[in-house]
């Protein structure tokens, strides 16, 4: 995959991310065009049409106000993810973006899905993909399953060298944080966990070096050490496990 990736740990579409998102338009391979972007509110499909057209709507209102040619595209389920001209948008787009919503459903919506081989298909050529809370997640190897207390997961893409990928991570309640001590405690060597604070962003690929964004930090853990990047600061996650 050539393109960038971005995961955020909240604060989609919103002005706290101008500054992400603007980055990210001016690393998407337009090459002097007007970027096209593509809105999928996929992870909230289950949440009724309030929801997904709430979501549809703040992402075109938001990067229209950018300077893009943008358009939701109402991925809500397995049978619009298998539609062929929503998987022709995806794969023309030069950003991708994901809000959030349920990570396992996104996760068993995309999987096989003519969409998501559209984005891949685009990211091949250069455009960069992002992803909010569940759109994070989904990248990681791994979803954790909070309520078996750290004792299960479940697949995940495993394009990001993370076991999990955690967002919200300042905001998790001081009842959970025994949760993530006991994912940790199921780390094999060399594995990691990463923790995304709410609008805040990690860019990077695979095998090269992150950088954090936004305003507040991230977080790197193994089984042995923790480690916390702030805003302006390069992280590496090494190599897919």
């Amino acid at each position: 995959m050539n393109g960038l990736i971005a995961l955020l740990g909240s604060g989609e579409y919103l002005p706290i991310m101008d500054d992400v998102d603007r980055y990210l338009l001016a690393n998407c391979g337009a090459d002097g065009r007007k970027p096209r972007v593509v809105c999928l509110p996929t992870a909230a499909g289950k949440e009724g049409d309030a929801s997904v057209g709430r979501w549809s709507r703040m992402g075109v209102e938001h990067f229209t106000r950018l300077g893009a040619d943008v358009q939701a595209v109402p991925v809500i389920d397995a049978e619009s993810a298998n539609d062929l001209n929503h998987a022709s948008a995806v794969e023309e787009a030069d950003l991708v973006y994901f809000s959030g919503g349920k990570p396992d459903y996104l996760y068993q919506t995309m999987k096989g899905s003519l969409v998501w081989k559209s984005i891949q298909k685009a990211m091949a050529r250069g455009a960069v993909y992002a992803g909010c809370s569940a759109g994070a997640m989904i990248l990681g190897r791994e979803l954790p399953d909070f309520r078996m207390v750290g004792s299960r997961s479940k697949p995940a893409f495993d394009i990001v060298p993370a076991r999990f990928v955690i967002p919200h991570f300042d905001a998790i309640p001081l009842f959970g944080k025994p949760l993530v001590a006991a994912f940790r405690n199921h780390l094999k060597e060399n594995e990691v966990i990463v923790g995304v604070d709410e609008n805040t962003a990690i860019i990077g690929k695979p095998g090269q070096e992150w950088l954090v964004m936004g305003e507040a930090k991230a977080h790197v853990f193994t089984k042995q050490e923790s480690k916390s990047y702030s805003a302006g600061e390069n992280f590496s996650l090494g190599q897919k496990q």
